[in-house]
């Protein structure tokens, strides 16, 4: 069920002409917030400062794809609430949603089926707004306090020879984000699971790739356990993944996050934030080319 306007304020718009800010920030208006969904990597040759190296892998992560850089990230539990809506399925909703299938079901407490979907159009959606690092639209403003559901993952992989697990060295680093829609959006809240790890078997990405399409199904048995503790059930639930294999001698970061943002003013049509809720992504990129 996608949201819609009700009586619960969502208007969630910043105090910038051309940026997204943090929610509950100075100078926001209204009483709600958006989610965005983002999975990336980011990878540096290493040098002799590992924390350095970290740092800047780290930075190259969040500014990949949906461009996220120079913001201060500040870590929230995991939810998207009564009062937040999800970029572009419940505002600027992206049509390509409709032509997925499932990628499988998992069963849920009460014995109803779960189906689980690719998130890449809400993915595609976040890069949207944001634009890229070289195709700015409507980014964080540069240094705003940005609340995140966010999980990281940073490791090197040696120059030579296998990777030493006590060090916590890698072939590759990985990261998965799911968000599940639950069935009575105005009384419980979807969930984010975020989830990030090391790859320590090899340098092939495609067995990479395959531990990555089975572990879906352990990041699908995490939520319906989150759902059984708190008596909720979800309508849907939406998952993607990034991974890199490193070159060796460099450094990888891999980043699932979902910022909570209010949107930039020129992200918001004439007729309102309101009208977000009627127009599909494709028509709201349109209005502010």
């Amino acid at each position: 069920m996608r949201k819609t306007v009700s009586m619960i304020d969502r208007t969630a718009i910043s105090g910038y002409p051309t940026y997204c800010d943090g929610y509950a920030r100075p100078g926001n208006n209204g009483n709600g917030y958006v989610s965005v969904v983002k999975v990336a990597t980011g990878v540096v040759e290493k040098t002799d400062d590992f924390l350095l190296d970290g740092i800047v892998a780290y930075d190259r992560a969040e500014a990949n794809d949906a461009y996220i850089g120079q913001i201060n990230m500040e870590t929230a539990s995991s939810f998207c609430g009564i009062a937040g809506n999800v970029w572009g399925y419940d505002l600027a909703y992206n049509s390509a949603i409709d032509t997925l299938q499932p990628m499988f079901n998992a069963q849920q407490y009460d014995g109803s089926d779960l189906p689980v979907y690719d998130a890449g159009p809400l993915i595609d959606a976040g890069i949207a707004l944001f634009g890229t690092e070289q195709s700015r639209r409507f980014p964080p403003a540069p240094g705003a306090h940005v609340i995140c559901a966010n999980k990281s993952t940073t490791n090197l992989r040696p120059r030579a020879g296998v990777p030493d697990l006590a060090k916590g060295e890698a072939y590759g680093v990985w990261c998965y984000i799911a968000l599940s829609i639950t069935r009575d959006r105005e009384n419980s809240a979807d969930l984010f699971i975020e989830d990030a790890g090391t790859w320590t078997e090899n340098d092939n990405p495609k067995d990479l790739q395959a531990f990555l399409d089975q572990h879906q199904r352990s990041v699908a048995w995490s939520i319906v356990a989150c759902g059984k503790d708190q008596s909720v059930l979800y309508d849907r639930t939406f998952m993607a993944y990034a991974y890199t294999i490193m070159e060796p001698g460099f450094v990888g970061t891999a980043l699932t996050v979902a910022p909570y943002v209010t949107l930039a003013q020129r992200a918001v049509p004439q007729a309102g934030f309101n009208a977000l809720y009627d127009v599909t992504l494709s028509e709201w990129e349109q209005s502010v080319s």
